[in-house]
């Protein structure tokens, strides 16, 4: 059984997160939405390096409309958090500050089990599930956010995986990676009990970055968290899980006692390569309930274009978040961290960071190696470089980072077994760039060296003469001009000529002027 929810007096708004109204708040130009009948087989093709989320109405041979790429920009992701796409990160850890409340809806009332069907009457096959890459085992239910009770813990799991069509009331579930949901599967398994499990299909992508993140307590709390609302849950009908009762579909179930032994697969990762056949567990679906006028929803994964796909921009958020959190303890000063989508959202980090103690840099480093198993490579840069610039990334690699200093590598790490590069291997290698210019102590400046060009700038002129410019302290031929209030400069180095033929006038190191002998 569940442990009791937290309650709220509040009454949740069971429309406002609801995936219909989402894809109805987007701009006409990031949403495609299809009137003319589209065959499933065609969907992918569609959905393939579509930077926009698509929304089709009319899908041949199913009652439902589907949409998928909802996720597949950081502008939408933003646009799901009220926000804009410089500040999401931003806005979801400041929400992950506050606690979640839960508020249990009675089923009269819940919109996804406004139709409910069980036994013979519920179908996977009636469902718009197409088949999204070439070689991929059978169709997929891809945008699947599942439900589970943790028994050790006393709370709900929550976590996102893809679902193979294996029958009418039967389907495949990817159960190989270290994850909670593995953990409590393989134990009942051991025990030779089924795990009850449900599915979301159509969750606000609010709700689909909470499924792939991982933090302690209720993770519906976590939901209502990133909500920053109170979130409506109602009871199932075949089991006593607690889900979201404003998804457009739920499908009840369980997981079958038998452990790992069929297969599943191939499937189109989100590491842009193929996942052999493995051997999974089975899911034996029991019910389905959804809307009256439910939205079934499609993940877009790999493919050539992955940078615009729902699993490497929600990887990426996801990848952020766990990142900062982990440098909050490690080092004094974040600016920025950015996982680049086009890497899978996950395998390559950059993070901006004011150092101000020698090192920082390198604990930085080793901080993101040990918060997430996906996270492969680490790109340390310091506060003048824009890390989402990959030219200024380019740059910085090639002007600040020399190997046999600045190469940082750890082998025999926790990995994704996914990445084509292990060749088998069950740990992987991570490795570090420290793109920092040498730690300054507070007060000094940096050789000229180490300065980056810019135009020059002109404040007001503060001295009566180029004389006096030069007694007030050392000065850049820039700062003269402002001193003296000239916009030309060709008339400085003639007084500078000048006053040297009274005058001893030396440079130092940076090529500064000044009176000295």
């Amino acid at each position: 059984m569940n442990a009791p929810l937290p309650r709220s007096e509040s009454r949740p708004d069971l429309q406002r997160f609801g995936l219909r109204t989402f894809l109805a708040s987007l701009p006409a130009d990031d949403l495609e939405r299809h009137a003319a009948p589209v065959a499933l087989a065609d969907v992918a093709a569609r959905l393939e390096g579509n930077p926009r989320a698509a929304w089709f109405e009319n899908i041949e041979g199913s009652r439902f409309a589907l949409c998928g790429n909802v996720a597949g920009s950081r502008a939408r992701l933003a646009a799901a958090f009220g926000t804009t796409a410089d500040k999401v990160l931003s806005e979801v850890l400041a929400r992950l500050r506050k606690p979640g409340e839960l508020v249990e809806v009675p089923r009269a009332h819940a919109p996804v089990q406004e139709v409910v069907l069980t036994g013979d009457e519920c179908d996977l096959t009636a469902l718009p599930v197409h088949l999204q890459h070439e070689f991929d085992g059978a169709p997929y239910i891809s945008a699947s956010v599942d439900f589970v009770h943790d028994p050790f813990a006393g709370h709900t799991n929550v976590g996102m995986r893809r679902l193979m069509l294996r029958g009418r009331r039967s389907a495949g579930v990817d159960l190989v990676a270290p994850s909670d949901l593995r953990a409590i599967y393989m134990a009942r398994a051991e025990r030779g009990e089924r795990t009850p499990v449900a599915f979301a299909i159509g969750s606000h992508p609010i709700d689909q970055l909470a499924a792939t993140l991982r933090f302690p307590g209720d993770e519906l709390a976590l939901i209502a968290a990133l909500r920053a609302q109170p979130l409506g849950v109602v009871k199932c009908v075949t089991n006593d899980l607690m889900v979201p009762a404003d998804a457009q579909f739920i499908l009840e179930g369980y997981f079958d006692e038998r452990g790992h032994v069929e297969p599943e697969g191939p499937f189109g990762e989100f590491l842009g390569y193929y996942g052999a056949v493995k051997r999974n567990p089975l899911f034996h679906l029991t019910a389905i309930t959804h809307r009256r006028d439910a939205i079934f929803q499609t993940a877009s994964i790999g493919g050539p274009s992955m940078h615009c796909t729902d699993t490497a921009q929600l990887c990426s958020l996801r990848t952020e978040v766990l990142v900062w959190k982990a440098l909050e303890s490690a080092v004094r000063e974040v600016r920025a961290v950015y996982a680049p989508p086009a890497a899978g959202g996950s395998f390559n980090v950059r993070i901006a960071l004011q150092q101000r103690v020698p090192g920082e840099a390198r604990n930085a480093i080793a901080a993101a190696f040990g918060c997430l198993g996906n996270v492969k490579n680490v790109f340390v840069v310091d506060p003048d470089i824009d890390i989402y610039s990959d030219a200024q990334m380019e740059w910085a690699l090639a002007t600040r980072f020399q190997a046999s200093r600045d190469l940082v590598v750890q082998s025999g790490l926790r990995t994704v077994p996914l990445d084509p590069s292990l060749e088998g291997s069950r740990t992987t290698d991570k490795t570090g760039f420290d793109l920092t210019l040498p730690w300054l102590a507070p007060g000094a400046r940096r050789p000229i060296e180490h300065e980056v060009p810019h135009p020059p700038r002109f404040g007001a002129p503060s001295h009566a003469s180029l004389e006096a410019a030069l007694e007030s302290g050392p000065k850049f031929f820039a700062e003269l001009m402002a001193a003296v209030g000239t916009r030309d400069g060709r008339e400085l180095v003639c007084g500078l000529e000048d006053i040297a033929a009274r005058r001893a006038i030396v440079r130092d190191d940076q090529g500064r002027y000044r009176f000295g002998s």
